[in-house]
């Protein structure tokens, strides 16, 4: 009854009700240059290559089917969320980015406009790399792509490259409308729009094993739901009081409330760096698979095999991301600023003295709650394989990483929609 209410309550304003047609417009839209493929290709080889890779099919997935069908906007947002990431670790090395990104919403446009300049040759350098894997992945690697010229190759990488910038454009659309993320809900369209093929692939592989497995499958899924809920949501509390003071005739403060420190603060990224990281090494030993040298070839053949290992893989993805947890927290959670900004403000907590023991207290509580965190991360990463093995069932494999980002985006959503319809309440009072 609430859903159906808030629905109703949407529908009768106006401007909202123009903002969600406009934001589901854009979002058909990329679903349509998700199916205008690039000609040349292969399309049955390209698949199969692709259901070879889980690493290349997970990315498939985060483009919506994009890069399997090698459409206009293969690269998906990859490309834009990969300059975000340059632009966060340049920001701890460079001060001049440092103080830019203090300036409030003036900054934030000018990073953000150095990030969309940056994305502009990652997209080129990324579309190139997707074509010489092409090139030389799999069995018959040219049948995939056939053999291209020079200026046919630059026309296939400007086109994967404007598709980029397109979703780009498309996704600040989104996100002027203030209902949710634009990058974000282009890749929870890409994910949702992956389930109704992989249902259909299920259901023709149909086996009388397949019933039992499928229950055992819902039930894990509903299960990991609920937990990417509980920890999305999940916070710890650190109690802070502001002593009173004297301001004219005045007396302020005498107020106790909480900082709120979450159990996930670094949302997907460790995951996404993990990726990265994992598919850099196999990427590059594919380009010297057909190399003259022997040593190159064999040392190439042992990472590919290395790497094909689901143990070895499933072993190194999950120190990976635990590992940048850690790491991308202390990009973005920064104690001593905070005891910084606390002291200014004549707060504290409680039993903690002000300045450094602050610092260290809520470092030390920080390193605590995000250990469950970056176990629950790892575990997510890894729920493929684990589904896989536990059900048999190679084509239902859900994605824990993909319920991560349905689950977050959805919160997301909702918060921002409440927070308009509030909005607009205050507004009419």
């Amino acid at each position: 009854m609430a859903f159906t209410a808030t629905i109703s309550r949407l529908w009768k304003l106006p401007d909202l009700r123009k903002s969600i047609l406009i934001v589901f417009g854009m979002l058909i839209i990329f679903r349509v240059a998700a199916h205008i493929p690039i000609p040349g290709v292969d399309q049955n080889a390209l698949k199969q290559f692709f259901g070879q890779n889980q690493l290349l099919g997970l990315l498939n997935i985060f483009s919506g089917g994009g890069l399997e069908r090698f459409s206009v906007v293969a690269l998906g947002v990859g490309p834009y969320i990969t300059a975000s990431i340059i632009f966060q670790l340049l920001a701890m090395i460079i001060p001049s980015l440092e103080e830019l990104s203090k300036e409030g919403e003036s900054g934030q446009q000018r990073i953000n406009m150095y990030t969309r300049w940056l994305s502009v040759p990652l997209a080129a350098l990324q579309g190139y790399g997707l074509i010489s894997l092409l090139r030389q992945g799999g069995q018959g690697g040219a049948q995939i792509l056939g053999s291209l010229t020079v200026w046919q190759t630059a026309l296939v990488v400007l086109s994967l490259t404007a598709g980029t910038v397109f979703l780009m454009w498309i996704g600040e659309l989104i996100s002027e409308k203030k209902l949710g993320n634009g990058i974000s809900l282009l890749i929870f369209a890409g994910i949702v729009a992956s389930i109704p093929e992989t249902i259909q692939q299920t259901i023709f592989n149909y086996t009388p094993e397949l019933l039992v497995n499928m229950g055992l499958f819902i039930v894990i899924a509903l299960i990991t739901i609920a937990v990417v809920v509980l920890i999305t949501e999940a916070q710890r509390n650190v109690p802070v009081s502001y002593a009173r003071q004297v301001r004219g005739m005045r007396m302020v403060g005498g107020v106790n409330t909480h900082l709120p420190l979450r159990v996930n603060m670094a949302g997907v990224i460790p995951i996404i760096f993990a990726i990265s990281i994992i598919l850099f090494p196999p990427l590059i030993a594919q380009f010297f698979l057909r190399a003259k040298t022997q040593f190159l070839v064999q040392l190439a053949q042992v990472i590919q095999n290395l790497f094909q290992n689901e143990i070895f893989y499933g072993v190194l993805y999950f120190v990976l991301v635990f590992g940048f947890t850690y790491f991308y927290t202390a990009v973005i959670f920064h104690p001593q600023k905070i005891a910084e900004n606390l002291q200014k403000q004549g707060g504290f907590i409680p039993g903690i003295r002000p300045g450094r023991p602050t610092a260290e207290y809520l470092n030390y509580v920080t390193n605590r709650i995000i250990a469950v965190g970056a176990l629950f991360l790892g575990l997510v990463a890894i729920l493929p394989l684990i589904m896989q093995s536990l059900t048999g069932v190679a084509t239902l494999v859900i994605g824990g990483t993909s319920i991560l980002i349905v689950v977050s985006v959805v919160i997301e959503t909702v918060k921002q929609i409440e927070s308009q319809l509030t909005m607009r309440e205050y507004e009419g009072l």
